[in-house]
């Protein structure tokens, strides 16, 4: 014989399974909905000596040229003093120019940007662990709402994209990139945009970088970094 208090205890035990079942799969879809934390930020070490050209004093002596027409001019309202970088050709498909320091392998680099002018492209994007004619890159395009990220060797890959509001033409906007052995980040604007892993290539040099007939200046290029063999 069943008693009635026997009833009672079974059906507050499921009752009570029913509710857990339910917390659990609630707890589930949340999760499953929820936004993904923002990746910690890439940290070098204290200490590392910085390179830094604002153009006024040091213009491109001991830079490389690839590609391109770069040189120092004065524009009204650059960042720091009067004298920026201006990369003009319009014809080649990629414009690179690269820094004489370095290489190194861990990095950290910053630039100031403007987009003046371009109707295939207004783009401007940071140049590292260039190598032997094979570089990463990360930059930005004022026509374009995407924040990118590619590997160059005979030819582009995208490796990762982030939606942006595109960069105003005209307006000077800030590009980051920070890699740490395979990890790399990139920046626009303040913002931490792109964060993914590669390993292809993990040692060259720092430069900057135009596609097309892109008429961009530059200033405040800032490079910290882990030099080969240290």
């Amino acid at each position: 014989m069943i008693l009635y208090s026997d009833k009672v205890s079974r059906r507050r035990l499921l009752k009570g399974a029913m509710k857990m079942g339910l917390a659990s799969i609630a707890g589930a879809m949340f999760a499953r909905g929820a936004s993904p934390a923002e990746p910690a930020e890439i940290k070098l070490a204290d200490g590392l000596a910085a390179e830094r050209w604002d153009f006024e004093a040091k213009g491109i002596d001991g830079w490389t040229v690839v590609t391109g027409q770069w040189a120092v001019e004065d524009m009204a309202g650059a960042p720091s003093g009067k004298r920026v970088l201006v990369q003009r050709a319009v014809k080649n498909e990629f414009n690179v120019i690269v820094a004489p320091s370095g290489p190194y392998t861990d990095v950290d680099v910053s630039m100031r940007f403007k987009p003046i002018s371009g109707r295939e492209d207004a783009s401007g994007g940071i140049v590292f662990r260039f190598a032997d004619g094979k570089y990463y890159l990360i930059r930005a395009n004022a026509l374009e709402d995407n924040f990118r990220f590619y590997y160059y060797d005979r030819g582009r890959r995208m490796l990762e994209s982030a939606r942006v509001t595109a960069p105003a033409l005209g307006q000077w906007h800030t590009v980051r990139a920070v890699v740490a052995g395979d990890h790399i980040q990139g920046w626009l604007d303040g913002a931490l945009l792109l964060d993914c892993r590669d390993k292809r290539s993990s040692t060259g040099r720092v430069g900057l970088w135009t596609k097309a007939d892109s008429t961009t200046a530059f200033d405040d290029l800032t490079i910290r970094g882990v030099p080969v063999g240290k």
